[in-house]
């Protein structure tokens, strides 16, 4: 069958993959939302359902009062002799950690850390004995690619930190992951930044400490100099064996929101590339080293799209997620209806406002939703961070009740249009499509704001478009009759 990337839409950047019990199981980033680490599992590698997150109570991660794209980095799935790993790093406390779970499923443990510095962690297993990697500094201060044996139970080293491997050449050496195929250790990293350089590297060796010989064409994936073409940042990715026996490179990417602007808002999405073996036992991957916008996989199956989400077809616990941990008395969630109460802490805080969103999952998108509002303000927010975000709104005023449109671009706070309105009641609507929002209050159109200005390439940071119910101002809002359209291209 023919499948078309990204295999997963959306804000779900730095998958990371395995296999067990017939089933592929993948995990992605999370940063300041929680729950933390979404999880997915997928019984072809092209069609992913979201099972829930790792990270699902407070004291398994710190995300009190950080800034956007500060939390939860890269994590790693790994499974061992019946369990599952995840590691990954909270960029916001320094430290690297790991949770386990025997039913991926179900809960997952307390976090254990381990005493190892850097970013991007990994787990390798093998005859008993644990490898744990992160890109920093190893004990002897040399950066690159850094590896101790630990106790999996404890997470105590039991050797120092060495540098096994510095990369290709390319700047912000990130992402290693180990395998064991045949005769070698392949490690694989990404390098150039997770953005239009990046890249996929890889190095092998007879020996898990090395010395590693670079894949002499490296980088063995990369979409930097394909343009103009509007999938770009191919890199931090992990390499997977199918059970058909072919192998497959799940990477991040990004989409641009046309061919001649370098922007994205959607964030960084999953795409999956095939990868090959030559007789000399070095890995080619894609189309001549890049990655096209389609490929064909060995099945009988097709690849699904959901393309319409209301209350009555989410889980609030998987489908949606908070900015930082929430004050959960504040959201009573239900089947048909969201009730909210709002604080005095707002979007443009690094707090927890009231706010429960969706990832953007593609360029064009129709939402609508009927709001009802006491006092204070409620409405829909899109949102890329605390300094970029629009949103459509009621409020309340001296003198009754207002629709609002404000655009929040660098910091800039600005109410663009401002209507009077009957009552504390009304439908909200949002239309989108690659380079326009445009929002509505009933029929009457508030004005529009540019997806340009809610990408990485302004704001920063290494999320994406969220769109979020909120309510502020010690109000109850009432949200009903949800509707997220995503129309067929």
């Amino acid at each position: 069958m023919i499948y078309t990337n990204p295999v997963l839409k959306g804000f779900y950047p730095d998958p990371s993959v395995c296999r067990a019990n017939d089933k592929y199981y993948m995990v992605c980033s999370s940063f300041q939302y929680f729950p933390g680490v979404p999880l997915f599992d997928s019984e072809d590698l092209v069609n992913w359902k979201q099972i829930g997150h790792v990270l699902t109570r407070k004291s398994q991660v710190m995300l009190e009062k950080i800034n956007s794209s500060g939390g939860v980095f890269a994590p790693t799935i790994r499974y061992n002799s019946g369990r599952f790993y995840m590691v990954t790093t909270n960029d916001t406390t320094h430290e690297n950690f790991y949770v386990y779970t025997d039913d991926i499923y179900g809960e997952w443990s307390e976090p254990i850390t381990v005493k190892q510095g850097g970013i991007d962690p990994s787990l390798y297993f093998e005859n008993g004995r644990t490898y744990f990697m992160s890109n920093g500094s190893d004990d002897n201060g040399i950066n690159g690619v850094t590896q101790c044996e630990i106790n999996i139970e404890t997470g105590e080293k039991l050797s120092a930190s060495k540098c096994i491997w510095q990369g290709s050449g390319g700047r912000y050496l990130e992402s290693p992951h180990m395998y064991k195929i045949g005769e070698y250790y392949y490690l694989m990293a990404a390098e150039g930044g997770t953005e239009y350089g990046h890249m996929i590297t890889y190095a092998r060796s007879k020996s898990v400490w090395g010395p590693f010989e670079n894949y002499p064409h490296n980088p063995v994936l990369t979409n930097r100099n394909k343009a103009p073409f509007i999938i770009q940042g191919i890199g931090h990715g992990d390499l997977i064996e199918d059970y058909n026996g072919s192998w497959h490179i799940l990477c991040l990417g990004f989409r641009q929101i046309h061919m001649w602007m370098p922007y994205h808002n959607l964030g960084r999405e999953v795409f999956l590339i095939p990868a090959q073996f030559d007789k000399d036992g070095w890995f080619t991957a894609g189309t001549d080293g890049t990655c096209a916008e389609s490929y064909e996989l060995d099945g009988n199956f097709a690849q699904d799209f959901k393309r319409n989400y209301t209350f009555e077809n989410t889980d609030w616990n998987i489908d949606w997620c908070y900015l930082r941990h929430p004050k959960l008395e504040n959201y009573k969630l239900s089947a048909d209806k969201a009730v909210l109460h709002g604080t005095d802490i707002t979007l443009d805080n690094t707090d927890s406002p009231t706010f429960i969103g969706m990832r953007q999952r593609d360029f064009k998108l129709d939402l609508s939703v009927n709001v009802s509002v006491d006092s204070g303000e409620a409405g829909v927010t899109v949102y890329m961070c605390e300094d970029e975000h629009y949103e459509v709104a009621l409020r309340k005023t001296d003198s009754g009740f207002e629709a609002v449109l404000k655009l929040n671009i660098g910091g800039i706070k600005h109410i663009q249009t401002a209507v009077p309105v009957p009552s504390g009641s009304a439908k909200l609507r949002i239309t989108a499509d690659n380079l326009f929002y445009n929002f509505y209050v009933g029929d009457i159109h508030l004005g529009f704001g540019q997806t340009k200005y809610l990408t990485s390439e302004v704001s920063g940071g290494f999320t994406g478009v969220v769109i979020g119910l909120y309510a502020a101002g010690g109000n109850t809002a009432v949200f009903e009759n949800f509707t997220l359209d995503y129309p067929e291209e």
